[in-house]
């Protein structure tokens, strides 16, 4: 084949290429990661053609170049996880969650206002639990939280469990909550609603429960710390959540698949940090919050600096970066 015809034949995948390596390098939103691989064995290829047909210098130099910053591109980014990592908690995650205050605050409501409304009816009328939770159940919550406990927040099954395995176990159990309550908002945002709702009645009939019971100084402790990490993940999930329900309830001309391929980024940013919420609060919770040796007004000063933590970080990080 004359040079000229294999520059013809290959000339748009070149071009492709090259477009890709500078929308990358640039950080473009028209970068497409997942592209340049096969680009890049097709320009090795044609340069592996190009110096065996004895091509000119100036092809077999431009393709040499091409496949240099390929190679060097692909090979940095599998090492450039930690400035994504940086750039993912200092800007892209704040900057998303800010940009949906409206259905983060509608989360909000659906989980707290609930749990205010039924904490406050099981603490004036105690039998209300029961609508709720069945007898086995209210035992359970009210031996966790006996000061009796040598680790609070676990039942007589789980005293013996080693701090690692409640670890794993708050793991599974919360990131459970969150997926759920964010793959909810598929069927219409009815299932990220219902999650919240009762997510919400829950917490406060136990809370409600416990306090009118006189477990108040080991119950709110225990929560309080954990609490600043996991209730914002629910938070996280149940935006993620209602982003999606948005995207059927008001697709526009783009088509309800179209929407939700639209909504895609945003909503994956916001589980993402759900996750990695979940995982600080079990944390906490396996290796902090349960341990009965800590005084309780210590407990609630750390809490107290958590949230604090947490709402400084989402109102502040970023700031300069999502417009004046």
């Amino acid at each position: 084949m004359k040079q000229q015809q294999f520059e013809q034949r290959h000339r748009a995948e070149w071009s492709a290429l090259e477009e890709q390596l500078v929308a990358l390098e640039d950080r473009s939103r028209d970068a497409d990661p997942a592209a340049l691989p096969a680009l890049y064995r097709r320009a090795c290829q044609h340069l592996a053609l190009a110096t065996d047909r004895h091509y000119s210098p100036a092809l077999v130099a431009y393709l040499r170049q091409l496949v240099v910053r390929g190679h060097q591109h692909l090979y940095r980014t599998r090492r450039r996880w930690l400035p994504r990592l940086q750039h993912f908690l200092g800007a892209e995650l704040p900057l998303t969650l800010r940009a949906e205050w409206r259905l983060l605050v509608l989360a909000a409501v659906l989980l707290f206002l609930p749990a205010a409304v039924m904490g406050a009816a099981c603490y004036a009328h105690g039998e209300l639990v029961y609508s709720l939770l069945n007898e086995s159940q209210v035992s359970r919550m009210e031996s966790m939280y006996d000061p009796a406990n040598h680790h609070l927040g676990r039942g007589e099954d789980r005293q013996s469990a080693s701090d690692f395995l409640m670890f794993g176990f708050y793991i599974r159990n919360n990131t459970g909550i969150g997926f759920r309550t964010f793959a909810g908002g598929l069927l219409f945002g009815l299932g990220t609603v219902t999650a919240l709702l009762f997510n919400g009645l829950f917490l406060g009939a136990v809370a409600g429960h416990l306090t009118r019971l006189g477990f108040s100084a080991t119950f709110w402790p225990f929560v309080a710390g954990h609490g600043a990490f996991e209730f914002t993940a629910i938070l996280l999930s149940g935006t993620a959540g209602l982003q999606l329900a948005r995207a059927l309830y008001a697709p526009g001309r783009r088509g309800r698949l179209g929407a939700l391929r639209a909504t895609a980024a945003a909503s994956v940013t916001l589980i993402v940090g759900a996750a990695l919420l979940f995982l600080l609060a079990a944390f906490v919770e396996a290796f902090w919050s349960s341990r009965g040796d800590i005084p309780g007004g210590i407990k609630l000063g750390v809490a107290a600096g958590l949230w604090l933590l947490v709402a400084g970080y989402f109102t502040l990080a970023g700031r300069g970066r999502d417009g004046p």
